[in-house]
Order: C-alpha cells, then sequence, then structure tokens
C-alpha cells in the first residue's frame, strides 16, 4: 500500500485492490504510545487554538522596535545579524 495525501491507503500496482478480510484496529486496542498522542492531542488543542489566533506579527512590537532604532535607544548591528542568520543556517561561523 502506499499513503496518498489525502491520507487514504491506495493500493500499489499488482498489490491487492481492496482490504477485505483486513480488520481496522480498535480504539480501545491502540498501543500505549497512540493513546498518549490522542491525550496530549487534547491537551494541547486550547494552546493551539490560542496560537492560531494571534497575528503572526505582534505590529505593536515592531513599531516600539523602529522608534527605539530611529530614536539610538537601541543599536543594530548588521554583521552580527548575518554571522547569526549563517549560524542558523548551518554557516561556519
Amino acid at each position: 500500500m502506499r499513503v496518498t495525501n489525502s491520507g487514504t491507503p491506495a493500493p500499489l500496482a499488482g498489490g491487492p485492490s481492496s482490504n477485505e478480510g483486513v480488520a481496522a484496529p480498535a480504539v480501545g486496542s491502540a498501543g500505549p504510545a497512540l493513546q498518549a498522542t490522542v491525550v496530549e492531542s487534547e491537551v494541547l488543542k486550547p494552546a493551539q487554538a490560542a496560537l492560531a489566533s494571534l497575528p503572526e506579527i505582534d505590529q505593536g512590537k515592531v513599531a516600539a522596535l523602529r522608534e527605539a532604532l530611529a530614536k539610538g535607544e537601541i543599536r543594530f548591528d548588521a554583521n552580527r545579524l548575518a554571522q547569526l542568520i549563517q549560524r542558523y543556517h548551518g554557516g561556519h561561523s
């Protein structure tokens, strides 16, 4: 079988064309790892929903940083930023 993007198994060429005789595992008989994953996902749902509701960019913080840069309250080191970007992406700095 091959897994497609839809998440539904699709038979491979030359393989059986149906799933007759293949029993799906019962929810109660899932292994401990699967049960832990289900519990974990239920616990994380409220946090994931809260995170999804946040804007991707906090415009208030962006404005505050721009203002602080303009006033000279914080300093910007382009060379340091470049080094950090290279290190993050696997460069040798």
